[in-house]
Parts: C-alpha cells; sequence; structure tokens
C-alpha cells in the first residue's frame, strides 16, 4: 500500500496530463488535413477526450484484470454523464442546436440498451465484444456521413472556431502525440499496478475500485473542458463532449476491454450500474428528441444529475465487497 498509493496518484496524474496532450495533437493534425469540423466535434473530440479510459482499460485488461478495465469505462460513463454534466449546467445552463448531435442522443441510449442485452447472461464474451466494437465502427462510418451533409450545425460552426485558436505546426503536433503516447502507457500502467494492489489492500474488488475512484480520477479532467465550454456559449461541444466520450466508452473501450480479456460480469453492475448508465441515457434522449428544438438542460436537471452521481456512489460504497 505504500508504493501502490503513490502510483496509483501518479499514474492518473500523467493520464489527465497526456490525455490532454493527445487530444491537442490529434486536433491539429485533423486542422491541416482538412477534415471537416463536424467530423473533428463529432469524433477527435468527443471520442479522443476518452483517451485516458482507453489506455487504462487496455492495461488493466492485457494484465488480467477486465472488471477494472470495465468498471473504469462505465464508472467513466456514469461520472461523465451525471456529476460533470450536472456541474456544468450547474455553472451556466446549456441550450445545445445541433442537428447531429440531436441524432447522437438516441445512439447513446441504444448503446447502453444492447450493453445491459449483451450482458444479461452474466457474461462479456469475445463475441459480445466484437459486436460492441461493430457498432463502434457503424458509430464512425455514421459520424463520416454526418459530416459530408451540407446543411448548418452548430456543433460544427463552434469546433471550427476552436480549431483557430490554439494552432500547433504539423511538426510541433506529432511529437506532442508521440510524447502524449509514450506518457499515457507509463501512466496506465502505473494505474493499474497500483489500482490493484490497492484494492487488494482495502479488501475491495476491482469492479467497485474502478467504478468509483479510477472513473472519477481520469473523467474530472473532463469537467474543466465542459464548464470552459458553456461559459463560452459553446454549448454544443459541452454537451457533445460528453455524449461522445459515452457512446466510446460504451462501444470501443469497454468492447476492447472485452476483446482482450472476456469476464464474468458481477451482478451488481446489471441492478445497480446498468440501470443508471440507461436511464442517465433515457434522459438525455428525451430532452432532445425533438430535432426542431433545442437540448435544454438547466439547473433543475444539473441537481438531478449531480444527486445521481451522489447516490450512485453512494450505492457503490454500501455494497462494495471483496474482490
Amino acid at each position: 500500500m505504500l508504493l501502490a498509493l503513490p502510483a496509483l496518484l501518479t499514474g492518473l496524474l500523467l493520464l489527465v496530463w497526456s490525455a490532454d496532450r493527445l487530444l491537442e495533437g490529434a486536433v491539429a493534425l485533423a486542422r491541416h488535413a482538412q477534415l471537416s469540423p463536424l467530423l473533428v466535434g463529432l469524433v477527435v473530440v468527443g471520442f479522443g477526450s476518452s483517451s485516458a479510459e482507453l489506455a487504462v482499460a487496455t492495461a488493466a485488461a492485457w494484465h488480467g484484470h477486465p472488471a477494472l478495465a470495465l468498471g473504469s469505462a462505465w464508472g467513466a460513463n456514469i461520472v461523465g454523464l451525471s456529476l460533470v454534466l450536472g456541474v456544468t449546467v450547474l455553472v451556466r445552463p446549456i441550450s445545445a442546436r445541433s442537428p447531429v448531435l440531436h441524432r447522437e442522443l438516441p445512439l447513446l441510449l441504444a448503446a447502453t440498451v444492447l450493453t445491459g442485452l449483451l450482458l444479461w447472461d452474466g457474461v462479456l464474451s469475445r463475441l459480445d465484444a466484437a459486436l460492441l466494437l461493430a457498432g463502434f465502427v457503424a458509430l464512425l462510418v455514421w459520424s463520416w456521413r454526418q459530416s459530408r451533409r451540407s446543411e448548418p450545425d452548430a456543433l460544427a460552426e463552434e469546433t471550427a472556431l476552436e480549431l483557430h485558436t490554439h494552432p500547433l505546426g504539423t511538426g510541433h503536433a506529432v511529437r506532442r502525440i508521440l510524447l502524449a503516447l509514450l506518457v499515457l502507457a507509463t501512466g496506465a500502467a502505473l494505474l493499474v499496478w497500483g489500482a490493484v494492489e490497492v484494492a487488494l489492500g482495502l479488501g475491495v474488488s476491482d469492479l467497485t475500485l474502478g467504478l468509483g475512484v479510477v472513473a472519477l480520477g481520469i473523467t474530472l479532467p473532463s469537467l474543466a473542458t465542459c464548464v470552459a465550454a458553456a461559459r463560452k456559449g459553446e454549448d454544443d461541444i459541452a454537451l457533445g463532449h460528453v455524449v461522445g466520450a459515452g457512446l466510446f466508452n460504451t462501444l470501443a473501450v469497454a468492447g476492447l476491454a472485452g476483446l482482450i480479456e472476456p469476464l464474468d460480469v458481477d451482478t451488481a453492475v446489471l441492478w445497480r450500474d446498468l440501470p443508471v448508465m440507461a436511464g442517465l441515457a433515457l434522459v438525455l434522449y428525451l430532452r432532445g428528441r425533438d430535432e426542431r428544438q433545442p437540448t435544454r438542460l438547466g439547473h433543475t436537471t444539473g441537481r438531478a444529475l449531480v444527486a445521481v452521481y451522489l447516490l450512485h456512489a453512494l450505492a457503490i460504497i454500501v455494497t462494495s465487497g471483496p474482490g
């Protein structure tokens, strides 16, 4: 424990630093490649913000701890859709106008329902994981097709403005990405080792630690990003950041972890965690189901989302058991 806790905290710090630099480099390269702003907003920003979750899940599954991998992925989803989004709209209510973002909300709900159906037998097999990854590939194709439409889109407009805020040269962007990947891998390895040792020392399961401490640590930096976007009036970027990360975690991160190392799923996931994920996705879908109206999230919704996070965190503490 004397070495494990510092390793866990150091790993978290390295992940936070490297994930931010990786996203900056990826956005810069996307700009130089002249990708459409909408595609950058949907894929590079939305999915790239979950690089820390992907690194942790891959490292955990590779070292034989798939429960930690899945716990961190699903936990990050819950933290993002409840605490991050809730605090963001408490700071400043948002009103997202993007038609494409409206269409992404039912996809998040569908991905969550698909996860529940695949896990209903209590096992995440390689076939289940392959289906999740196939869903992610389909999502990438859908995003690319949406980006080729000529209709005006608020997410594209806001992303276009951000692309020119902090420009990086191509060489600088490549060097930043390579350094970030190296630090990301190091941080993930440290975090996984530290988390496993801490879990053993405290007598809790990998899943519990992943859903709680690890998920919170790797997701909180998103809070600063979303609050900053909302304060600048970039409501579509703020909501798109959370929704894109949710889709990426549900399909790509969980799918890759399960493909590397299948596992028997703790029954607590089925009655405690997946219903919360599905409920949060349903709330967002209901808020944004009408493309003719903006997706408005105000203070009342913000308080409810933060309350959901706190209640779920309490449920994890109460129901946590040994690994």
